[in-house]
């Protein structure tokens, strides 16, 4: 039998994978200055003695020694990297072969500081114009980028130089008053402040030299025009409105954040027409967007950008949907599938800070929750974070149509308990909503939370009558219930789900008695659908009238074989 030959190194060159030829002996300092750039980045993999079209020459003999060659680069970076070397035998393809040349691979992890090498020099990846990766200088004013990334900075922190409190406008500190009188959530306490109480407690100043001198928070919340400017001439947002690819709006923000927060929030409300449902004897508005929702990803929008790299928030609505995208990509620790578990993390805690005490932020630092439930509670497609990279944070709400029985499922479950549902049970009801019917291995792969939380949740739901589970062990799966389908007036569509067991059964005893050599006994019915005796020996008999088993013997001796 010919055995498939696998390559073992990438197909190409990117921003984690750099490939080095060594034939004439590659330069030390450039060994380390890559080692540097791919830690200061995502980490990733460097090849000694593959070409950048990823043709195999081998490594020079100087580099051979991947004991030696680990040593070194430990004592060429600041802090050592930890890099793992590993020695590689590969054809000129790439693949596995003892008669092959010597190849060096240096594993990179991603640093959690700025790392440089012995002589002094910052090097990071990018990615060229051509989707081809390099390395080069990481300046200084990426410095800063680099360790709000990481959480070892908050930009927003920062004292503004040749400022003081006067430079704080007084139309904006009414503003921030009337916000912390108008929202339930704000910390009221904070209203019976002076100014200059309020300017501390809020961390829009610190004490230097003894003086309140305001904080980078403090001139992006109520700053004049001029200071802003000086102090965070990145600070511009966009609100776009396209019809096709005629645009309908197109303004500019420069004013403190805000005025910005609340202006863009009643321009929400002119682009974001209302539906009404019938209850019963009530009406259910459904906004084309929730407002909820809106609010926090427009607060995480501007909260957790990178205010120390150029662009701007951008506020979109289009024909499509709803998208808000910001400059900084997720900090250390977060990605698209860890957004709704991980602990909750900013680049800009002193701002955040803020926005949560008067009510503007999620208190708890869970606004990413409030997201997700304002599609989910009408029945809608999950936010999409899919369009974030390295440097960018995109969400995108989906503009489609509301599920008014979902919507009275879920209100009449919150009416009956007298609480609402938790985001993890309306994610495995969006879940069987959407695909109808799943494996309990398929819906606890689709959740982003342990198994034993999405089991507990999965309980609760059969529990509530809102879900059904057939079968056992491996072959259990899920589906919404009858209630639930009758509800929705698809009565037939639940049928049609339970009679896929009675389906998926025969299959399986017919394909147990062929691996048992063409028979099989109620026993192993009873094992491998973990039912009772006489549930089995019904499933068995229906097939041996139906002349697919043949009985063989009576009694316990009794077995059935395929005819």
């Amino acid at each position: 039998m010919k055995m498939t030959r696998v390559k073992v190194i990438p197909e190409h060159e990117s921003l984690t994978v750099e490939f080095k030829s060594d034939l004439k002996k590659l330069a030390d300092s450039e060994i380390v200055d890559t080692v540097v750039a791919l830690s200061n980045t995502d980490g990733g993999s460097l090849f000694l003695g593959i070409e950048d079209d990823g043709t195999v020459t081998g490594v020079h003999e100087r580099h051979s020694d991947s004991t030696q060659l680990a040593a070194f680069l430990a004592n060429n970076t600041v802090p050592p990297v930890s890099a793992r070397v590993a020695s590689l035998t590969l054809d000129a393809n790439g693949t596995s072969s003892d008669a092959g040349m010597s190849v060096i691979e240096v594993e990179v992890p991603r640093s959690t500081a700025i790392v440089s090498s012995a002589s002094g020099k910052i090097m990071r990846r990018r990615l060229k114009a051509d989707g081809s990766p390099e390395s080069v200088a990481l300046y200084p004013y990426e410095i800063i980028t680099r360790l709000s990334t990481i959480g070892q900075l908050d930009y927003s922190s920062f004292p503004v130089p040749d400022s003081t409190i006067n430079d704080f406008d007084p139309v904006e500190i009414q503003r921030l008053r009337n916000i912390l009188m108008r929202n339930k959530g704000a910390d009221q306490s904070l209203l019976e402040l002076s100014d200059e109480e309020l300017f501390s407690a809020l961390r829009m100043t610190t004490s230097v030299n003894g003086a309140p001198t305001p904080t980078v928070t403090g001139i992006l919340l109520a700053g004049k025009p001029d200071i802003i400017h000086r102090a965070a001439p990145t600070h511009e947002a966009t609100f776009q409105v396209l019809a096709g690819t005629e645009v309908r709006l197109n303004q500019d923000f420069d004013q403190p954040l805000l005025y910005t927060i609340e202006k863009m929030g009643d321009m929400f409300e002119a682009w974001n027409p209302e539906r009404e449902f019938e209850d019963g004897l009530f009406r259910t508005p459904a906004p084309e967007f929730d407002r909820r929702a809106l609010r926090e990803a427009l607060v995480n929008a501007f909260g957790h950008r990178d205010y120390s790299a150029m662009g701007r928030v951008r506020v979109l609505i289009d024909d499509e949907g709803l998208t808000i995208s910001n400059p900084g990509g997720f900090v250390e620790g977060i990605n698209i599938r860890n957004l709704l578990t991980a602990e909750p993390r900013g680049r800009n805690e002193c701002l955040m800070g803020a926005l949560k005490r008067v009510g503007l932020a999620e208190r708890t630092g869970r606004g990413i929750d409030r997201i997700y439930e304002g599609s989910l509670a009408f029945g809608r497609p999950l936010p999409d974070y899919s369009g974030s990279t390295s440097t960018t944070v995109q969400v995108f709400i989906s503009r489609t149509a509301p599920d008014p029985l979902f919507m009275k499922m879920i209100s009449e479950e919150a009416a009956r308990t007298g609480s609402p549902l938790s985001l993890l049970s309306l994610l495995v009801l969006n879940a069987l909503k959407s695909q109808r019917r799943l494996s309990a291995q398929e819906l606890i792969a689709q959740l982003p939370f342990s198994e034993a939380k999405a089991r507990s949740a999965i309980g609760n739901l059969i529990e509530a009558g809102l879900i059904e589970a057939w079968g056992q062990g491996n072959s259990r799966a899920y589906a919404l219930s009858k209630s639930v389908y009758a509800r929705k007036g698809k009565e037939i569509e639940y049928s049609r789900q339970a009679d896929i067991d009675k389906l998926r059964h025969e299959e399986l005893i017919l394909q147990l008695a062929k691996q048992h050599g063409g028979s099989i006994t109620t026993r192993d019915v009873e094992q491998l659908l973990r039912m009772k005796h006489k549930q089995a020996y019904r499933k068995i008999a229906k097939l041996v009238k139906e002349g697919k088993l043949v009985l063989v013997g009576s009694g316990r001796a009794a077995s059935y074989r395929l005819p």
